[in-house]
């Protein structure tokens, strides 16, 4: 591997951990502190009592009804477009299975996209319905983050605070203000941000055709809710490989540090509130440790420059290799090292956004991604979703731990019961369950064969990719899969719902749970959660639990491409 791209890697981390901490900080003084006077005014005006404490059931169930809600008005949006403004294209209503995927995909915080942005959705749509959605689904995760950790750290309580609360401050205080920097600075990096129609520009030389259409539209402002809100959700089809998305080196850094940025923070935050920065660290660095290793493996995989001579004319014809690395599906602009390096990032949180198209990687290339998102999205992870599906491994890790050693599991000074373990192996069991039955009846069905651009081993990945993004709501996929037919936008929508929403109910049943019982003071024989030993221990469950529940479906996918691509077919 490049000393560049080392270069890269470390640049990433230090400016990533470097943001991170002070805005962990930030968020936990927002979400804790006292009502402000035009903060109580609007609650007023919408009927909430700010000061009234929701159990874990009352928290879940407005959730919920307030994200189908959302999903609904999603929905009746794209079916009315044509009747609706801002629409300069004239665009009609979109296709009712193409809008029940796109309702739940954004709804759920997956931004799984079947369509061609620019030429499927309205200015109207676009703004109204995708963007909105990312914000509310992005602070949808921070809200059950909220919480659950309340849950920690109080006791002998039922409250766990106010769900629209919640919501309104992590929309307010902490994604509005971000996206509207990110926004200013892709602006001045050359991203379209206007409501104008597309243009036609002339070309210079004497080619067929002799125009061009130049394609115009409030691109910065989505893209950057997009990105920070881990919706991921692409104004164009091609997402941040398109120029007016992503226009420079310096906007492709700047947006792959937004992706993780919240996620990252988080951690802090989570220290800050149970009242131990020892334990933020502590997931922040079994966190980046993954990604550090992933994206090592993955740019290696990407800049071999010519890795399996014996058999490359089964796959090249002669004259054809690439010496330089795997450049098919990369912008020049960028290079293996950052496109790699974003498609880590991007699967390592729940954000789905690409600068490259994954289904072109070699195979242990785009096994990286692909495995990132079937350990649940926990590497960092969507804002708030990534840190609690981290949090119920660690419960999993002192569970363990403690039977090794004969004593009550006990997690920052709360007991550890049946019920906690269940659910948390509710959450950790669901995305597996999903991905694997649909894959399964996917490669049955004719209905489920009838997308796919490759045969054999990578079409069987295909496939798997697909519903691993589904289920674990990040929205990425292998762009050779077709996947904007009725049996795909149902089968996804079902696995974006369901990844969703049920994790989240299990969730809030562990912070109630949690939060009913009293304090255990730290003694002789508790366990630590905060050092290398409990890092180690933390990585080593994630890995063994989340990665070898996938082993017999990669095998058929991956590793045999891997083979065929050594040894030949």
């Amino acid at each position: 591997m490049s000393e560049f791209a080392y270069a890269q890697i470390a640049l990433y981390i230090a400016v990533l951990a470097i943001l991170a901490w002070p805005l962990g900080i930030y968020m936990h003084w927002v979400m804790q502190a006292p009502v402000l006077p035009l903060e109580r005014a609007f609650y007023r005006a919408c009927g909430i009592d700010e000061h009234a404490p929701m159990n874990w059931r009352g928290y879940s169930g407005r959730l919920i009804g307030f994200s189908t809600v959302g999903a609904l008005l999603l929905y009746a949006i794209q079916r009315c477009q044509g009747w609706l403004p801002l629409n300069p294209a004239h665009l009609g209503a979109v296709r009712v299975d193409s809008a029940f995927n796109t309702a739940v995909s954004f709804v759920s915080n997956t931004s799984w996209q079947s369509y061609a942005g620019e030429t499927t959705l309205s200015y109207l749509t676009q703004i109204l319905g995708i963007t909105v959605q990312s914000y509310l689904s992005g602070a949808t995760g921070i809200a059950v983050l909220m919480a659950l950790l309340p849950g920690v750290s109080r006791a002998e309580t039922h409250g766990l605070g106010n769900v629209w609360v919640d919501l309104t401050r992590a929309t307010v205080y902490v994604l509005l203000p971000l996206s509207c920097v990110l926004a200013v600075a892709l602006i001045t990096q050359g991203s379209v941000q206007n409501l104008r129609s597309n243009e036609v520009a002339t070309l210079l030389q004497s080619m067929k055709p002799l125009t061009q259409v130049l394609p115009m539209g409030p691109v910065a402002s989505q893209t950057a809710i997009a990105l920070l809100s881990g919706d991921g959700g692409g104004f164009f089809n091609a997402n941040s490989a398109h120029p007016y998305s992503n226009p420079t080196p310096l906007s492709n850094f700047l947006e792959m540090i937004a992706i993780l940025l919240i996620p990252a923070a988080l951690c802090h935050t989570f220290g800050k509130m149970v009242n131990d920065r020892r334990q933020g660290w502590a997931i922040f660095a079994a966190m980046a440790l993954v990604f550090v290793l992933m994206t090592v493996i993955a740019i290696r995989a990407e800049q071999l420059a010519k890795p399996f001579a014996p058999a490359i004319g089964a796959y090249l014809p002669a004259g054809l290799e690439q010496t330089g690395g795997n450049m098919e599906g990369k912008e020049t602009r960028f290079g293996i090292a950052s496109s790699a390096l974003f498609a880590v990032v991007t699967t390592s949180a729940g954000d789905g956004a690409v600068n490259s198209m994954h289904d072109s990687y070699t195979p242990i290339g785009g096994l990286v991604p692909m495995l990132l998102m079937q350990l649940g999205e926990v590497i960092f992870g969507g804002p708030g979703s990534g840190l609690y599906g981290m949090l119920m491994y660690a419960l999993l890790a002192v569970f363990i731990a403690s039977l090794m050693i004969g004593r009550a599991p006990e997690y920052l000074g709360k007991t550890i019961d049946a019920f906690e373990l269940k659910m948390a192996l509710m959450v950790i069991l669901i995305a597996p369950m999903l991905v694997l039955v649909e894959t399964a009846i996917s490669v049955l069905f004719e209905a489920g064969r009838t997308g796919l651009g490759n045969p054999g081993a990578h079409g069987f990945s295909e496939i798997l990719y697909a519903f691993s993004s589904a289920a674990n709501n990040n929205g990425s996929a292998f762009a050779g899969l077709s996947a904007n037919t009725p049996y795909y936008n149902v089968m996804t929508g079902i696995a974006m719902w369901i990844g969703r929403f049920l994790p989240m109910v299990a969730i809030m049943a562990i912070a109630g749970s949690l939060a009913s019982k009293k304090h255990r003071a730290a003694g002789a024989g508790t366990l630590p959660t905060h050092g290398p030993l409990f890092i180690g221990m933390l990585l080593g469950t994630v890995l063994l639990v989340g990665a070898l529940t996938w082993i017999p479906a990669i095998a058929m996918g991956p590793v045999i491409e891997q083979l065929q691509f050594m040894h030949g077919p």
